[in-house]
């Protein structure tokens, strides 16, 4: 290559970055702005009124693990605190694999059929997204309750005595957050499945695999992109849900996101509500990261 066509390459790219930059200031603002925002304030000193106090402080993050005791004067562990935590990771881990399960053979069913007849059971797939998450969470709810339809239809066949107590609950929790969340993990396995060779299937069964080993040593290693995806769309929404513990748990079955908005809020503590906020945006990070590191390993042993 020669030197003048270097410099113009350098020149293209040089132009390219400060066309750029209008976005990327606007990127920088929107985004990162806000964030250093909650960052700032979780190290400030929480005021009894509400606010902050600005004075530095790590009250906020240590009340994340533990709490003042103002008769013993001593920091004691936080087990409610725990408590959530342990619940919004176990029930966002239980969504995801619940949604896996529903949403694979689901995903399978789909992209078997014929051509013509796979967008109308995607249209199908897609059509709750075309409504806001409250309404879902409130058509769920009249689903599970007492006198829902669930309990009404087994009462009626004599599969139980007295309504099951669904709603305010753990279950009712999982329940909610696998029917809004569903959708997200049928659409990435599908994509995936959809360019699956069935060739490889009579290959397998020529070679006398029973349908497990074809599953577990065929399938599943293919589709693998598509459920990472899937699982890494399901776990991170799960993980900061809001709107479903708070309507279908009762506020009972609290989780992080009800935590936050209960320091911000009646809490009336700033610093320990940003501190959970950016606790909760490491914990997502961190999750996207072992998804790329995962993507890229199979693709690197894919080219190798």
């Amino acid at each position: 290559m020669s030197p003048a066509e270097q410099t113009a390459i350098r020149s293209s790219a040089r132009n390219g970055w400060l066309l750029s930059l209008p976005a990327l200031a606007m990127l920088a603002l929107a985004a990162s702005g806000p964030l250093l925002i909650v960052v700032y304030y979780s190290f400030l000193t929480a005021n009894d009124t509400g606010g902050v106090i600005r004075e530095f402080s790590v009250e906020g993050w240590k009340g994340i693990l533990v709490t003042y005791d103002i008769f013993d004067e001593r920091y004691t562990l936080a087990e409610a605190n725990l408590t959530i935590f342990w619940r919004s990771v176990w029930l966002s881990l239980a969504t995801t694999a619940l949604t896996f399960a529903i949403g694979f053979p689901t995903a399978w069913f789909i992209a078997t059929r014929p051509p013509a007849r796979r967008a109308m059971w995607l249209f199908l797939i897609t059509i709750p997204f075309w409504t806001n998450l409250l309404i879902r969470t409130f058509a769920i709810n009249e689903v599970i309750r007492n006198e829902g339809i669930l309990n009404t239809a087994l009462l009626w066949l004599g599969v139980i005595g007295a309504p099951l107590q669904i709603v305010y609950t753990e279950g009712a929790v999982l329940i909610g957050m696998t029917y809004v969340y569903l959708p997200l993990m049928v659409l990435p396995l599908y994509a995936t499945i959809e360019r699956f060779d069935v060739r490889l299937l009579e290959a397998s069964y020529d070679l006398y695999a029973s349908r497990w080993s074809t599953l577990r040593r065929v399938i599943l290693p293919i589709v693998k992109p598509g459920i990472i995806a899937g699982s890494i769309l399901v776990f991170v929404p799960s993980l900061g849900a809001y709107v479903t513990p708070r309507i279908l748990g009762g506020g009972k079955k609290m989780m992080i996101g009800n935590f936050i908005e209960l320091q911000f809020l009646q809490g009336k503590n700033w610093p320990l509500g940003a501190a959970l906020s950016v606790l909760l945006l490491l914990i997502v990070t961190a999750a996207l990261l072992v998804y790329v590191r995962v993507a890229n390993r199979d693709r690197g042993a894919d080219h190798g």
